[in-house]
């Protein structure tokens, strides 16, 4: 068990003398809201929460924690699965009031503060024709996803969010304030580069732009279940060749209740390709027919449209207050028994908020050596990801062990490897194959930059020992 001291009173007094933002504690009005987490299967009492207004505060609540063995978590937009933006007894840096976003059109930049999400990114930058890759969620944090990785809808054409990461502004464990680039602390922003928060708290994202939009060629087209298998086969053969401008997600999920949908299939599993072409209009046209041509589709809604609003897609799907749990793993392939395993499955999607899909990789985060960041998964063909959602807890564990199986059984065809952000909290063991080679090095620089491990509430890097 991890020991540490507990947050008393004098402590909780001297951190509201240092902090220009609140500390809430335990009693507070607003203490049940404020340490809730996107995911309600995670329900933690910290022993306070600070509401960090500037590195200012950071630093200061980082040398508290440090200096009286406080368990640290720290919170951006809280969307974590495994829950890691809280803890109980220890300190909560919440860095939602660290929002801001700044954009310099001339440079195709923007300054991000660790607390924005992403749709407040795609707001600024969409004003000005410029986007970078981003969550597929508006509401999620950009910090953990660009710390972890970060893969979306541009992720082939420009890569992964941590791809397009130039510099960062981080408090370190002795509470202090460095610049991390390339060029400036490189082994540092070499590990917070898929290093998922073990190094310490990014304050800032300076984040590289490029033009996208305002409108990108982006819709679904939506097969019945029936007909899935053939049109999975059709996918892996179309994407294999797909330029990097192309994305395209294959989604298991309960159909609405659209008029345009056929009354009987309401509420019954169907597969969405959800597709965006972020380059020329005209050519994404052409390049998408074969797509929207294959088969019978229920529904074809593919049409351009502004890329911040599509950006918004899934956000009912995913709303704060559900259960939620997460299996997912890389594939390096996908044959014609994979998808006979995924069909076969996926007609027992247990609630409504249950999904599964797959993501292409390749394109430009393939072409990436898979040691110029921490982040190791660049050769993997697909990602798949099982998460349910769900409202009673008494449900847990037969809608847990349902995913825990699906996820064993895709387990033969997979790398071995598995994306950082979508580990559940039962997956300690999988920390390994989350960063991959690159563990052994992360470990020494865990050394070298934590050798306490003050940040460990993560999916965590130990020290590695002399």
């Amino acid at each position: 068990m991890d020991s540490h001291s507990r947050l008393d009173d004098a402590l909780i007094a001297s951190l509201r003398g240092v902090l220009r933002g609140p500390v809430i504690a335990p009693g507070d009005p607003v203490y049940d809201e404020a340490r809730s987490v996107w995911n309600a299967r995670i329900d933690r009492r910290p022993g306070a929460i600070a509401r960090c207004t500037g590195a200012a505060d950071v630093m200061a609540a980082v040398r508290l924690a440090r200096d009286h063995d406080i368990l640290l978590a720290v919170r951006g937009g809280g969307h974590s699965y495994a829950g890691l933006g809280s803890c109980d007894d220890g300190l909560v840096l919440d860095l939602s009031p660290m929002d801001g976003v700044r954009v310099d059109p001339r440079a195709k930049t923007a300054r991000v503060g660790a607390g924005a999400r992403w749709g407040a990114v795609d707001h600024e930058t969409q004003a000005f024709g410029l986007a970078t890759t981003g969550g597929t969620v508006s509401t999620v944090g950009v910090a953990g996803y660009t710390l972890g990785g970060g893969s979306g809808h541009l992720s082939r054409r420009f890569g992964l969010a941590l791809d397009n990461l130039r510099s960062v502004d981080v408090v370190t464990a002795a509470g202090e304030l460095l610049r991390a680039s390339e060029h400036e602390n490189g082994d540092l922003f070499w590990g917070i580069r898929g290093g998922a928060g073990n190094f310490g708290v990014v304050t800032s994202f300076e984040l590289v732009l490029h033009e996208v939009g305002p409108r990108v060629l982006a819709g679904q087209v939506i097969h019945r279940l029936d007909d899935a298998a053939g049109a999975l086969r059709f996918y892996r053969d179309f994407m294999a060749s797909a330029p990097d401008e192309l994305q395209c997600y294959p989604f298991f999920l309960r159909l609405p209740p659209l008029d345009e949908l056929p009354s009987g299939l309401h509420g019954r599993t169907g597969l969405s390709l959800v597709v965006v072409y972020s380059g020329d209009l005209d050519r994404g046209e052409e390049v998408l027919e074969p797509l929207r041509d294959f088969g019978e589709p229920l529904l074809d809604v593919v049409a351009p449209q502004p890329y911040a609003a599509f950006q918004q897609l899934f956000d009912p799907g995913m709303p704060k207050g559900l259960r939620w749990y997460s299996k997912s793993h890389y594939l390096r392939d996908l044959p014609d028994e994979a998808i006979e395993v995924v069909v076969g499955r996926v007609d027992s999607l247990p609630t409504p908020t249950s999904v599964v899909y797959l993501e292409t990789q390749g394109g430009s985060m393939g072409r990436v050596d898979p040691a110029a960041t921490a982040f190791p998964h660049r050769d993997a063909a697909y990602l798949f990801h099982v998460f349910p959602g769900w409202e009673d807890p008494a449900r847990d564990e037969e809608i847990m062990a349902w995913a825990r199986d699906f996820h064993d059984e895709m387990a033969r065809w997979a790398t071995g490897g598995v994306y950082v952000n979508m580990l559940s909290p039962d997956e300690r063991d999988r920390i390994p194959a989350a960063y991959g080679a690159n563990h052994e090095r992360l470990g020494r620089l865990k050394r070298e930059v934590d050798p306490t491990n003050l940040f460990r509430v993560n999916h965590n890097v130990e020290p590695l020992a002399d």
